[in-house]
């Protein structure tokens, strides 16, 4: 099979999915849910989780998951980024449930996973930004599990029914649960730009942990749930960009100027030509890092920063120009533009900038050259080392 071929079942997958979004996330229904509390419908969430399946498409059975590959969550990732569908899919799909997946089996871990599968809880990630855990300085201290310290900025924090938190103990990183309601932890929800994503600060003081991952593990779950969260990421913005490219063809082909459709005119042929290949040199960079993840067939590091800051240049060109080509109506609030522009800027800073991704890319491309560089897989399924 060609990489870059979709099966049958995934594309069955992405027409479920797509039906899915375009009953529960049209944009009236998402300008409803950016503005309520919380940012999301809990019921619609817990479909996606028991209905669809496609909150754990790759978690394996034996830990509650669907049991399918990573290409498959990206399928139906790609399609949840096309209609902005409102829910905390960064905090627990990209970034939680990777990381779980990849940590040793326990009671906790077992149990958290399968609530998060299935929709009936949430999750945040509560860490300081980085592109790997090396580059990480963890702001909470860990005392015996009891948690201390802020982090500023978590994306779905402030409607998470559970935060896994990166603390630093006397022994090293380590990973922990943290039930968000507890009386130790302090949520304050912040006003950002885009309001499809909600963010918030979190404040533990002496919140009771319980361990997910100790030193020994910690440093490769959070490369691992990282590396995942980049690639779905990634694969969003491509969903996101395809659907702003489809309004901007449909626009040009309807708009007139001195009785001709816009769409006629050179330059705008040449603006969304460019545009388009802009999109799919940024799918193919998405779903290469998605294989690379899934079967160790490149270095999942590079594979990753190549998407990211490939994917997020490309969204942030075509919601720009998605709004040029609309021309008066584009930056009004009644247009769905100014949405998808929002999510472009607020995404191409969340697990690292383009700029930092390209910089990472240089550093791999030359510790390969001189040597030093090392070998590092991981089993998507089953997060242990490949």
């Amino acid at each position: 099979m060609a990489e870059f071929e979709f099966t049958d079942e995934q594309n069955q997958l992405r027409a479920a999915v797509r039906k899915f979004c375009a009953e529960n996330f049209d944009e009236q229904t998402i300008r409803q849910l950016m503005l309520a509390t919380p940012a999301f419908n809990v019921k619609v969430w817990a479909r996606l989780g028991a209905e669809l399946g496609v909150l754990g498409l790759s978690v394996p059975e034996t830990a509650g998951g669907v049991g399918a590959t990573l290409v498959d969550q990206a399928v139906a990732v790609e399609e949840l980024g096309a209609s902005l569908a409102c829910g905390p899919v960064f905090g627990t799909v990209f970034l939680a449930i990777p990381a779980l997946v990849a940590a040793p089996a326990s009671q906790v871990r077992d149990e958290l996973l399968a609530e998060l599968v299935e929709g009936r809880r949430t999750a945040a990630f509560v860490a300081a930004p980085g592109l790997a855990a090396s580059d990480i300085t963890a702001s909470i201290t860990a005392d015996n599990d009891a948690l201390t310290g802020t982090v500023e900025r978590v994306v779905d924090a402030d409607a998470a029914d559970d935060l896994l938190v990166l603390a630093q103990g006397a022994d090293g990183l380590a990973l922990y649960a943290v039930d968000a309601a507890a009386p130790e932890v302090q949520r304050t929800p912040l006003s950002t730009l885009d309001l499809t994503r909600p963010q918030a600060t979190v404040a533990l003081c002496e919140a009771p942990g319980r361990l997910i991952a100790g030193p020994a593990d910690a440093e490769q779950v959070i490369d691992h749930a990282l590396q995942i969260g980049s690639a779905l990421l990634a694969v969003e913005q491509i969903g996101a960009g395809q659907h702003l490219l489809d309004l901007s063809v449909a626009y040009v082909k309807t708009r007139l100027q001195f009785g001709r459709p816009i769409g006629s005119f050179q330059a705008v042929k040449h603006k969304l030509a460019d545009l388009l290949i802009d999109l799919e040199h940024a799918r193919s960079t998405a779903y290469h890092a998605v294989w690379a993840l899934a079967d160790g067939s490149d270095d999942p590091a590079l594979a990753v920063s190549i998407a990211q800051a490939t994917a997020s240049d490309a969204f942030s060109r075509i919601a720009a120009d998605t709004i040029q080509v609309h021309g008066g109506i584009g930056f009004t609030w009644e247009h769905q533009a100014h949405l998808y522009f929002k999510r472009a800027v607020t995404d191409a800073a969340l697990l690292g900038t383009a700029e930092q991704h390209r910089s990472r890319v240089a550093e791999i491309v030359l510790d390969t050259l001189d040597g030093s560089a090392t070998e590092y897989a991981v089993e998507v399924a089953s997060g242990s080392p490949a």
